[in-house]
């Protein structure tokens, strides 16, 4: 179990009881609405889907949540510090390389295994993808203000990082859970057991790559955002599958930091003046 000193001008451990307690309660509100009250929610915000004023700001709870807590606990110069976490962009060029080509490369064979490998380009002309990247690029990502700005360091002042990414990835999954009775959203044609597990297993990745880029929320969301690219091909439930084998051989190469909070990123808010 690990344990790590917090800065008397960072957040505490309990900051996560609030933290949960918001992003459950507005995320899953938001999407109980979209749920049982479809036809007036539709006629007021328009169809579900990623341009959905409610949908978006489901989405957007856990950086609500963060985004508050923060700036309640450390004021507007603590909030400024925080957002400094973007500006983290080095590590190793091994994780580059899996944040950049590995991850297509585990959509690709997950839709070799389905069989939906020679899928057609589901965007043309081709440019048609380019709004999609630009959406993507502002809905999922931003969730990481929450799940990796906060959540993370967090725990991993008390446990190690692959337990804190059980804990969180175990609690980000089921977050995820009302968009499996949501009409229109992808999770709705997919079997929510793979899907969980896929959850635990991009969690431990990005726990190590996060760790690596020494707590970059940078690249956590690029990592989400690659995560949600809308031009792989689908590939659920076998996308998970090849996802949990990466995870448990970046476990194996990387055990003594992955089973030690030696080098685990535990800052929330940046070191500064």
């Amino acid at each position: 179990m690990a344990t790590t000193e917090t800065s008397p001008h960072d957040m505490n451990f309990g900051a996560l009881v609030p933290f949960f307690a918001i992003t459950f309660a507005l995320g899953w509100g938001i999407i109980a609405l979209l749920i049982f009250f479809p036809v007036q929610t539709e006629a007021i915000f328009g169809p579900m889907g990623y341009t959905n004023p409610l949908f978006i700001l489901a989405v957007y709870s856990p950086a609500i949540a963060a985004i508050f807590l923060v700036w309640r606990s450390c004021g507007a110069a603590g909030l400024k510090r925080f957002f400094r976490r973007f500006a983290l962009w080095r590590m190793p060029l091994c994780w580059w390389a899996l944040l950049v080509l590995g991850i297509p490369a585990a959509f690709y064979l997950g839709a070799a295994i389905k069989g939906t490998i020679t899928d057609p380009f589901p965007f043309s002309p081709w440019y048609g993808v380019l709004p999609a990247l630009a959406t993507g690029l502002v809905i999922g990502p931003i969730e990481e203000l929450g799940w990796r700005g906060l959540a993370l360091p967090l725990l991993q002042r008390r446990y190690t990082p692959l337990w804190s990414s059980l804990i969180l990835g175990g609690i980000w999954g089921l977050w995820h859970l009302p968009a499996f009775f949501l009409s229109g959203s992808p999770q709705s044609a997919w079997s929510f057991g793979p899907y969980f597990v896929g959850v635990l297993a991009i969690t431990v990745i990005l726990t190590a790559m996060f760790n690596a880029a020494q707590g970059s929320l940078l690249i956590a969301a690029l990592y989400h955002f690659q995560m949600n690219g809308p031009a792989w091909p689908d590939a659920q439930p076998w996308d998970s599958l090849v996802f949990a084998v990466a995870a448990v051989i970046i476990v194996l190469l990387n055990r003594r930091t992955m089973l030690s909070g030696d080098r685990a990123a535990t800052d929330v808010i940046m070191p500064g003046d």
